[in-house]
């Protein structure tokens, strides 16, 4: 069942959601930038422990707490393992008052009609069940979009809704993530076919379903206002899409209710050679900022 109090700080609360959920394919660029060499482990098991010690060393960090932080977004993986010997989600709930959220989805498909949808979800039923004994709030699930192509776009909109639909059929809320490449040509024109779909869409939805929106910030400032003020979103989260943080919290902050939901941009600047002290400092330092570009 929804928890009410998490319903109220995702939507109205000041601050940012973290994402945690680097998976199979992306969690060695994420050692790699926080100075763990491939050479440092020799297979998957003792990557995905590595990445957790990251992950706890994030989020038991004094500044990581719900002064700043609405949510984190985790893998699954992390949602089984604990920290401080409590189930993350748990750990994050109790301890410091951030939202746990779920990466669901499996990956991206082959590129056809400018885009890359999501991979099937066989098990998705099951990974839900899970996430709800974890006591996981939302989930999140992405597809990118590479190219103006209305087709594709299209597509995109209609598989992440479907699969929403199956997640609020759950009980939990689902962030939909279609991300527009920031090196894509004609970003602002697919940004345009994908603002109708999502409004189509949006507006096909009963009282009773609500969804995020995780989205590329937009080339045209405050463009997506319309999807911050639908009634059937509850917030509307940007990633940072490759921009360095600098540059993605100026973005960002140009945007009106608009908060970050960060992965790179967050953990840019710590590495695994900090002492405690360094690396606290340095990832507040990161905190900080992004929570000044989500207030704006």
């Amino acid at each position: 069942m929804m928890n009410q109090e998490q319903f109220e700080r995702v939507k109205n609360g000041k601050g940012f959601v973290a994402a945690l959920d680097q998976s199979g394919g992306s969690t060695p660029k994420a050692l790699k930038l926080y100075g763990v060499s491939e050479d440092q482990y020799s297979n998957e098991d003792e990557m995905y422990d590595l990445i957790h010690e990251m992950r706890t060393r994030v989020m038991t960090a004094p500044s990581f707490n719900s002064d700043s932080i609405l949510g984190a977004i985790l893998f699954e993986q992390t949602m089984d393992r604990e920290v401080e010997g409590k189930y993350t989600a748990d750990y994050l709930w109790e301890e410091k008052g951030v939202v746990p959220f779920l990466k669901v989805d499996k990956g991206l498909a082959d590129e056809m009609d400018g885009v890359q949808l999501m991979k099937e979800m066989p098990n998705l039923d099951d990974l839900l069940k899970r996430a709800n004994e974890r006591h996981i709030f939302g989930t999140k699930m992405r597809s990118v979009i590479k190219e103006p192509n209305p087709a594709g776009i299209r597509k995109v909109v209609e598989q992440q809704f479907e699969v929403a639909k199956q997640i609020m059929a759950a009980g939990l809320v689902p962030i939909i993530e279609p991300e527009v490449d920031i090196h894509s040509q004609d970003k602002e024109k697919s940004e345009e076919l994908l603002k109708q779909e999502l409004l189509n869409l949006l507006d096909s939805l009963g009282e009773d379903e609500n969804v995020m929106l995780k989205l590329t910030i937009p080339t045209v400032n405050n463009f997506y206002k319309e999807l911050i003020d639908h009634p059937r979103v509850i917030r509307v989260v940007a990633l940072s899409g490759g921009y360095p943080r600098k540059e993605a919290n100026e973005k960002l902050a140009a945007n009106n209710g608009l908060i970050a939901s960060f992965s790179r941009g967050l953990s840019e600047g710590v590495s695994a050679s900090q002492s405690e002290e360094e690396f606290n400092a340095s990832i507040a330092d990161s905190i900080q900022t992004i929570y000044e570009a989500s207030i704006t």
